[in-house]
Order: structure tokens, then C-alpha cells, then sequence
């Protein structure tokens, strides 16, 4: 187990207006869920004056988060999307890469521009450009891709004995399934993995032992998409995501770090999320006999259990906005220029939003009407591609093992955005 976790101290102990959750320690020691408790009941908006990331407001509630997501008026994205940048790494420096020479300053986030941390317009014509490539059509097509490769991954699983089911199945699919996405050399789709967890992870939590270190892997990443680019731009169109990035209207003449940064946010989203909700429904399911048991007796409740499965786990745990004007939310005024941070993971578990929201329910009604996937016109691009990943694989599964048990304590992630697993043991039980 990684000895950075540390035993967090009862947030009842501690003076509200010190209150602090933004702590990877206690996200990794799976702490965070009475800091939040506290603060949904006694500060649904509260402002912490200190912290690694400088003071931020946290918004808890359902309804306060969805006001806030909605609104990108008054809630920018511009300045950042996360407390502190990426995982709390620092910030990068610009450097330009081959044949992508830079034509005009841009708006950076952890040293890298994406069409996440932009408001209107230019958000919506960057984000545009590459929807198509998880429209309705496209995601009938790749189905049977992701059933075939599911059914692989899972049959060459070993039964009976343990093994990490994070790497062997839950990045092992969900990385697949990027290489598909970007047209990515598939013998080196674990650089994709490795560069999502670069880009999530502070230097020195176990992923890059420095800022120098993470930066010349970020920088590899740059280069090694700048050669695809490279090779994109000068052929006809096609239906990947850098064929779409090189040839888009608003996308074609992004500077480099642009471009990696759009790159890092669709790598991040389609493998962080979806691998870290693969592996935590595993866990819900063994924390929860009885709903497993119900999943047995009727398998047809997968599509429903995805939903719950993607609440239950919340895998990013806040987006961050920054205020542009005085605004009123909740009763608690907000000064303009504010970092406010919206904890999807705490107005997941709202009781006052959400009934019986502290329990696991695989048979929950409306379980899609979560935060996980935020609102508004930042909401998660492939949520249905995500959806579709876990219920064929959960689909595949139910064919095979009558019990996929987790036999040893996971261990999670050290990060106060990325919620989710880096090693969880298991064993296969079949029928």
C-alpha cells in the first residue's frame, strides 16, 4: 500500500471556516465523504482562505452545482477547470514542436490550451469539430469493436487465482478503445495510459518524480502526436479525432500546446473516467452482496447499474469555475475573480437531490441523473461512449463469472481530481 496514506482527522473536529477538502492524502484514504457531509449541512458554498491550491470556494449541493455548471456567464472556465491545474502539477512552459510552428498567443491552462477551459465561442466551434466522432452512427459501429475486445481481454483473464484488475481490465480496455478513437498505433497504446496519468498526477505522488520529468513526458506526448498530425493533415479527412483536430476549421491552426492540451483533455476523458468507473463498480458490487445478488438474479438491470455504477464513483471529483462578476448562489455572495469549485462527488451523494443517496441501488429510478458527467455545454462529450464501454463489458462478464471478487484492499489515486484506483486485486469465480 502507498505510504503517502496518511489517517484523516474527523472533519467535525475541525473549525468550519478552516475546513479544508481539498486534500489528495484524503481522497486516497477514501476520507473525503464526512468533509463533504459537513459541509453539504452546515456550508453548502464555503470559502477556504488557504489551502496547496490558494483560497476557493466549494459548492456541494446538487442544485448549487448544477446552477453553477449552467452558467457560463457568470462561472468561467477560461481561468481553469481544476483547483489547482492538472492533479496540482506545476504549470508548464510554452515550446513549440515540429511543422506546427505557433501563430498568435493563446489561453492556457497548466501550460496547455483546451476547448474545456474556454467559454464561448471559441469553446463551441473547437468542441464541434470533434463530436462526430461520438454521434449516434458512430458509436452503433463501434460496438461490436468493443464487445469483440472485451471479449478477449476477459477470456485470457486467469481464473481462480488473483491479479490486478485495474491493469489487466480496466485500462486494458478502456486504452483499446482510444487507439481506436485516435487511429493510434496500437503496439503503443500504453503511451496513451502513461501520458493520462502524467498529465493527472503531481510530480512526486508515484506517476513523475519532478516537474522536469513530467514536462519532457508531456513533451514527448507533443511530439509523438505532432508526427500523426503531421501525417493527418496531408491526407484526405477521415474519422479519428486527429484526422478531425487537422482538418477542423477551428482546430487546424492551434499552436502546439493547444493541441496538446486538447489532446491530454481527450485522453483524460476517455480513459480516466471510464477505467476508473470500470474498476469501481467491481468494488460497489462487492461492498454490496445484496446487489450483486440482484444483478444475478436479473441481468438485465447492466444499462441502469452503468448510471448508478458512474454516480457511485463520481470519477472526476470537482470542475472549477472562476467567477467574472459578483454573484449570489445559495444566499453567500462571491466576490468576481473567485475560484469556485463545483465537488460533483459530494452533490452525488446529496440526500436533499437524491433519494437514499448513500446507498449503492442498481435498480435506483432515474440513476442518469447524476453530476458525473457535469451539465451544460462542458458535459461530457463521450458519456454515452463511456456508458456503452461499461455495459458491454458488464454484459460480457455476467456470461462468464458468477463472482469477480475483490480479495485485498484497493488503492486509490492521490489526487483531489481524478477519483479512482491505481491497483485493486481480485479473483474470477465462474458459473
Amino acid at each position: 500500500m502507498n505510504d503517502m496514506i496518511i489517517e484523516a482527522p474527523d472533519p467535525y473536529t475541525i473549525d468550519l471556516e478552516a475546513l479544508n477538502v481539498a486534500q489528495p492524502a484524503i481522497f486516497q484514504a477514501d476520507a473525503h465523504w464526512r468533509y463533504f457531509e459537513r459541509l453539504r449541512n452546515e456550508a453548502p458554498v464555503h470559502y477556504c482562505p488557504e489551502s496547496d491550491f490558494g483560497a476557493y470556494w466549494s459548492v456541494t449541493r446538487y442544485q448549487d452545482i448544477f446552477a453553477v455548471d449552467t452558467d457560463p456567464q457568470r462561472f468561467s472556465s477560461a481561468k481553469g477547470i481544476t483547483i489547482g491545474g492538472a492533479g496540482g502539477a506545476p504549470v508548464a512552459k510554452k515550446q513549440s514542436a515540429p511543422e506546427l510552428e505557433p501563430k498568435k498567443p493563446q489561453q492556457q491552462f497548466d501550460g496547455f490550451g483546451m476547448f474545456i477551459a474556454m467559454d464561448p465561442p471559441k469553446h463551441d466551434l473547437q468542441r464541434s469539430t470533434v463530436t462526430g466522432v461520438v454521434a449516434p452512427p458512430n458509436l452503433a459501429l463501434m460496438a461490436e469493436t468493443i464487445r469483440a475486445r472485451a471479449t478477449t481481454i476477459l477470456d485470457g483473464l486467469p481464473v481462480g487465482e488473483s491479479f490486478d484488475w485495474v491493469d489487466r481490465v480496466s485500462v486494458e480496455l478502456t486504452t483499446q478503445m482510444l487507439a481506436i478513437l485516435f487511429d493510434f498505433p496500437f503496439e503503443d497504446r500504453r503511451k496513451l495510459t502513461r501520458w493520462s496519468d502524467v498529465a493527472t498526477n503531481p510530480p512526486g505522488t508515484g506517476v513523475t518524480e519532478s516537474a522536469e520529468q513530467r514536462r519532457a513526458e508531456l513533451i514527448e506526448c507533443l511530439e509523438y502526436f505532432t508526427e500523426l498530425w503531421n501525417e493527418r493533415v496531408k491526407a484526405e479527412p477521415k474519422g479519428d479525432l486527429i484526422s478531425m483536430l487537422a482538418h477542423g476549421e477551428a482546430t487546424k491552426n492551434m499552436v502546439p500546446f493547444e493541441f496538446l492540451g486538447n489532446l491530454l483533455l481527450l485522453i483524460v476523458g476517455g480513459n480516466d473516467t471510464t477505467r476508473n468507473s470500470i474498476s469501481g463498480g467491481v468494488l460497489a458490487l462487492n461492498e454490496n452482496p445484496a446487489e450483486y445478488a440482484k444483478l444475478r438474479k436479473t441481468p438485465g438491470l447492466i444499462p441502469n447499474m452503468v448510471s448508478e455504477i458512474i454516480r457511485w464513483q463520481t470519477p472526476l471529483a470537482h470542475m472549477r469555475r472562476t467567477t467574472t462578476q459578483p454573484v449570489t448562489l445559495n444566499g453567500v455572495d462571491i466576490p468576481e475573480g473567485e475560484k469556485v469549485v463545483m465537488w460533483y462527488v459530494s452533490g452525488n451523494r446529496d440526500e436533499s437531490a437524491i433519494t437514499r443517496a448513500s446507498e449503492f441501488l442498481i435498480d435506483r429510478q432515474k440513476a442518469r441523473q447524476h453530476l458525473s458527467f457535469g451539465f451544460g455545454i462542458h458535459r461530457c462529450m463521450g458519456n454515452r461512449l463511456a456508458e456503452m464501454q461499461l455495459r458491454i463489458l458488464w454484459e460480457e462478464i455476467q456470461k462468464r463469472f458468477r463472482f469477480v471478487e475483490v480479495v485485498a484492499a484497493p488503492q486509490r489515486t492521490y489526487s483531489t481530481f481524478v477519483k479512482g484506483y491505481t491497483q485493486m486485486q481480485v479473483r474470477l469465480h465462474p458459473y
